[in-house]
């Protein structure tokens, strides 16, 4: 931590330099020279010319598998029979944990990521992705230790709280540093990788689960506890060795490094690197004149209200289009009527094919918008809920309660190659580079705030002890996902294929949502 404070000490020293690029013709050149380069890169030959930049970003977003790992670790949790006898309370033959306890579980670690994404953006602002992302893994591995050795519900659910602060710097910094580090046409497929970090928590948690639901001690969950301890140390020291954003080191005014980090990053030349710097110094400069140093209050004001609007839509719209199922698909499956053994095992394959819908949503994103995966993944979803609700509807027997099942991993499969993944692209995209650290952690609170009564409902809508309505909640969340569509309808703007540049200038030009793709901006606009 002193290391930290130094060269906290050492930012706050430099001596900020204002960019000329706006009135310097040559240095207006180079920039012009770098969007255009951008443009015209595809994504085979960006992956061939930025392969360390993708690495980086991969490993970023890989920190999300920690709040994944303990997300679906919860939830298979209360499906265990020897956490259930350990913690439960019996209804008819069966133990059951009581759902103001399952309802904790779930919610204790989203209030504690909810303190860390608003800890997250002014301390990024300052520090940069690299130290805060490593101070948040150093802080993981405190926190386990609590929920390791937790001998109650309440200790238990204290340390998923404290846990969840350094969720929340994960996934406020994992999404702006990935696309700030990779050329434009990648943006959407690195992004992406981060609901690829939660399937890969959750086929980890499954597996693990899987093989321990038989075991009748306290061994049964406190060895999938453990396991959380795999990952801190390894991403920490990568973290460490990883190049800090160039667009941050350019907002505090440090050129020289920037420009060692664009060369890191991929950059096949100096001539190429100086016209990438060029390219951040027009846009940053562009959005410096706009407003000074970004604070919390410059999100709710001018056309950057417009932008953390969409940002917390696409972040909260995550909670209401069945992706709650997928949470907790073990315990669906049970109260969908199949045996528990079964449920373990179908819950593994949902969340091997959750990692295969993450893989094909990469070409999605190089083919569509992110405007058509997000309507057509929402309306996809809200056709396959409102089936689900009626399948449960129905008198019921074997074949209804694998027909629930199925549809349950459909809903997760969908969730996984579409809305999943392309609102992780959205959000990168959407906010301004100045304020792009506070925009996706405010968005991320909004996921919270959304998820953490989402939650509650999810449960009680589950449990025997609440309503009891298992496949009938397709009604539900088919309902709230008709809600998202027509929202993103009339104010989710097209940003694929567009500079950060652009992106400005479209907002603070006021273009309709449906017109962003359709609108020209000139290469030498600068408002």
């Amino acid at each position: 931590m002193s290391s930290i404070k130094e060269k906290d000490e050492h930012f706050a020293q430099v001596d900020v330099q204002h960019s000329e690029v706006l009135v310097n013709q040559d240095l207006m050149n180079d920039a012009l020279d770098g969007e255009n380069r951008e443009h015209q890169m595809g994504v085979w030959d960006a992956v061939k010319k930025h392969p360390w930049a993708c690495f980086w970003a991969f490993t970023m977003c890989f920190t999300i598998v920690m709040e994944s790992f303990d997300m679906f670790l919860n939830g298979n949790f209360v499906a265990l029979k020897a956490f259930q006898r350990e913690y439960g309370v019996k209804v008819g033959e069966a133990w059951v944990i009581p759902t103001k306890w399952q309802s904790a579980l779930f919610q204790s670690g989203q209030c504690g990521a909810f303190v860390g994404v608003f800890m997250a953006g002014p301390i990024t602002n300052r520090w940069g992705y690299r130290w805060t992302t490593i101070f948040a893994l150093i802080l993981m591995n405190a926190t386990i230790f609590i929920s390791f050795f937790a001998n109650s519900l309440t200790l238990l659910v204290v340390g998923q709280a404290l846990e969840g602060v350094p969720w929340g710097f994960f996934i406020a910094n994992s999404p702006a540093y990935a696309s700030e580090i990779v050329p434009m046409s990648l943006r959407g497929a690195c992004t992406a990788t981060l609901q690829m970090s939660w399937s890969i928590g959750s086929i980890i948690v499954a597996a693990a689960t899987y093989g321990y639901n038989k075991r009748d001690d306290q061994w049964a969950w406190r060895v999938p506890l453990a396991l959380q301890w795999i990952f801190p140390t390894p991403l920490l020291i990568l973290i460490f060795l990883a190049p800090e954003s160039p667009w941050w080191l350019i907002r505090r005014g440090r050129k020289k490094e920037a420009l060692r980090s664009i060369e890191r990053l991929g950059a096949d030349s100096t001539e190429h690197a100086q016209q990438s710097l060029a390219m951040m110094e027009r846009t940053v400069e562009i959005e410096a004149q706009i407003g000074g140093t970004p604070t919390l209050l410059d999100l709710f004001k001018g056309t950057d209200l417009r932008r953390t609007a969409i940002t917390c839509l696409m972040y909260a719209s995550q909670n209401f289009a069945g992706n709650l199922i997928a949470n907790q698909a073990t315990f669906f499956f049970e109260q969908a009527g199949i045996s528990p053994d079964r449920a373990f095992q179908l819950n593994l394959i949902n969340s091997c094919l959750q990692f295969v819908a993450n893989a094909i949503s990469w070409f999605f994103t190089a083919w569509f918008g992110r405007r058509t995966i997000y309507l057509w993944g929402t309306a996809t979803n809200i056709t396959l809920l409102i089936i689900l609700g009626i399948c449960a509807s129905v008198t019921q027997n074997t074949a209804t309660s694998y027909a629930q099942a199925v549809l349950g991993i459909l809903i997760s499969f969908v969730f996984a190659g579409t809305l999943g993944p392309i609102s992780y692209t959205i959000i990168s995209e959407t906010s301004s580079v100045r304020l792009r650290a506070l925009s996706t952690a405010v968005g991320r609170a909004a996921y919270y705030v959304a998820e953490i009564p989402m939650i509650y409902l999810a449960s009680q809508m589950l449990n025997t002890t609440g309503w009891n309505l298992a496949g009938k909640c397709g009604y539900v969340w088919g309902g709230t996902a008709c809600v998202c569509w027509m929202m993103a309808y009339f104010f989710l703007p097209e940003l694929k294929h567009r500079s950060y540049r652009e992106s400005d200038i479209l907002f603070n030009r006021k273009v309709p949502a449906r017109k962003f793709k359709s609108t020209i901006i000139d290469a030498r606009d600068n408002e």
